[in-house]
């Protein structure tokens, strides 16, 4: 694995916030990748991507969004959306002096990366939104929700496990043992010899206290204007529950410049390390500076 710096900030409310800064082989010269994980994960979904991004050249920032891995709980579970998310990205890149860059953002990542564009438009040159859009499946929000922010009991890795693998079996139908070993070691964090989440449970504290919107009008017109104004690659897996074909058939027919790579045989969300996902970023970040 490529090593990386980890990088520390302080948000303007004073939370300490953490991201893994990998630098790009060959220096600078292309704009750099930041990449945002999904609502209960955390930056080690990308410990396999960004070394390889920032092998073909790119300098990549892994986040800890505020509530998860090694960035700070915030006291104030309002605070856990999406608009202060964004501002968090934001005062990461003026501390590190970067104006703009390309980003990969899964599932909650995604619509930070769609916010953030929408507070300061120059700063998303491109973006990869996987397995998220404007619109979302009904199915795989009541399914995210029916275990994010719940009490678990995990004793050991084999529990966090069986865990993983009972939250998550229908987005990775062919995952074998050593997979869902690989999957909780990313989910959990060792807790005194114990695996615990690794994120605040208070997270989902919002998402309860207001209904669900499967599809904003605010959010499809900030998509379009994301999409329509810079290169945008929807990565989708094709078993998707959130992410549906028909959603992404939608998204397409409001911009027609995105471009979509469907992935086989996975569901929400890829990992972007299949074959598949690979091909279609790699071909992607060749036409972005």
């Amino acid at each position: 694995m490529t090593d990386f710096v980890e990088r520390g900030w302080v948000s303007r409310d004073g939370l300490e916030l953490r991201a893994s800064d990998y630098a790009g082989a060959g220096g600078d010269c292309r704009l750099p990748v930041i990449c945002l994980h999904g609502l209960t994960r955390n930056s080690k979904d990308f410990e396999e991507v960004a070394p390889r991004l920032a092998a073909n050249g790119r300098r990549v920032l892994a986040l800890d969004v505020r509530g998860r891995g090694r960035s700070g709980w915030d006291p104030n579970p309002a605070n856990y959306q999406h608009k202060v998310y964004a501002r968090d990205v934001l005062e990461l890149m003026d501390k590190l002096g970067i104006s703009r860059a390309v980003f990969v953002g899964t599932s909650m990542g995604g619509l930070i990366t769609i916010t953030v564009a929408a507070i300061r438009s120059h700063a998303v040159a491109a973006a990869v939104l996987n397995d998220v859009g404007p619109e979302v499946a009904k199915a795989g929000i009541e399914r995210i929700l029916s275990y994010a922010g719940q009490p678990a009991t995990i004793e050991t890795w084999d529990d966090a496990a069986e865990y993983v693998r009972r939250t998550n079996e229908v987005a990775f139908p062919d995952h074998a043992a050593v997979d869902w070993q690989a999957f909780a070691r990313r989910t959990f964090r060792d807790d005194n010899g114990r695996p615990a989440l690794d994120y605040d449970p208070a997270i989902a504290i919002p998402l309860a206290k207001a209904p669900i919107k499967t599809r904003s009008l605010v959010a499809s017109f900030l998509f379009r204007r994301l999409a329509r104004r810079r290169p945008t690659l929807l990565v989708r897996g094709a078993l998707s529950d959130l992410m549906t074909a028909e959603i992404a058939a939608r998204m397409k027919r409001s911009a027609p410049a995105l471009r979509i790579a469907a992935i086989p045989g996975i569901g929400h969300a890829p990992m972007l390390t299949e074959p598949e996902a690979i091909a279609a970023i790699d071909e992607f970040l060749r036409t972005v500076p």
